[in-house]
């Protein structure tokens, strides 16, 4: 499918009201409908199409369009409605990481410092930090996380701490954020890489036991 078509038919998708996104999972879970299926995959094009404009840079929009689908399509399968967490959180993590394994596939060598960056849209930084097991994800919007997050931000060193907030909270590009700090573009990526990497071992023992 060509880009253009891909926008066209994406225009069409209109979200589900949450009383018919409910009927269509009781059809596909509990009987097997293959049209409940098709219209929860379909109605959730939009959510890939978000994650892959981040790496319109580093691979053809489309082939991320692919991957993410794939993602979309396990998440699917996979999902537990009973289980009360939002299908797009849930989904989320699998499209990104169809993505990201297929960008590492492809050898290329932004990835490491891509892997962490924000959507455009705004996803946010615990939903980053979050770990990708669904008793986490159910709760990654928790004020509890949300300040334990903020005690492991003010234990970073200043830099890092600048960096994280501007990505993150101030949705600052990072080419501005390298001018601010008189840095280059790798070094704000790497800032922001071992920035991730601290916080994640600051909350990894409350995260585990959660």
């Amino acid at each position: 499918m060509q880009f253009e078509q891909y926008i066209v038919e994406l225009s069409r998708v209109r979200l589900l009201e949450p009383a018919q996104e409910q009927v269509l999972w009781r059809k596909f879970k509990e009987e097997g409908d293959e049209d409940a299926r098709r219209l929860l995959i379909e109605s959730y094009q939009p959510l890939v199409f978000k994650q892959a404009l981040p790496y319109r840079q580093l691979q053809s929009v489309m082939d991320m369009v692919q991957e993410g689908t794939v993602g979309l399509i396990e998440a699917v399968e996979h999902y537990e409605p009973e289980r009360g967490v939002a299908f797009s959180l849930f989904a989320v993590h699998r499209i990104r990481g169809r993505m990201l394994n297929f960008l590492q596939k492809e050898g290329n060598s932004d990835v490491a410092c891509m892997d962490a960056l924000p959507a455009d849209g705004g996803d946010s930084l615990k939903d980053n930090l979050a770990d990708m097991s669904p008793s986490v994800m159910e709760q990654a919007e928790s004020h509890e996380l949300a300040s334990r997050l903020h005690q492991a931000m003010d234990r970073l060193p200043a830099k890092e701490k600048a960096v994280l907030e501007g990505l993150y909270m101030q949705s600052e590009a990072a080419g501005d954020m390298a001018e601010g700090l008189q840095v280059s573009i790798s070094h704000v990526y790497r800032l922001q890489k071992n920035g991730i990497r601290r916080v994640r071992g600051m909350l990894s023992r409350f995260m585990h036991n959660w």
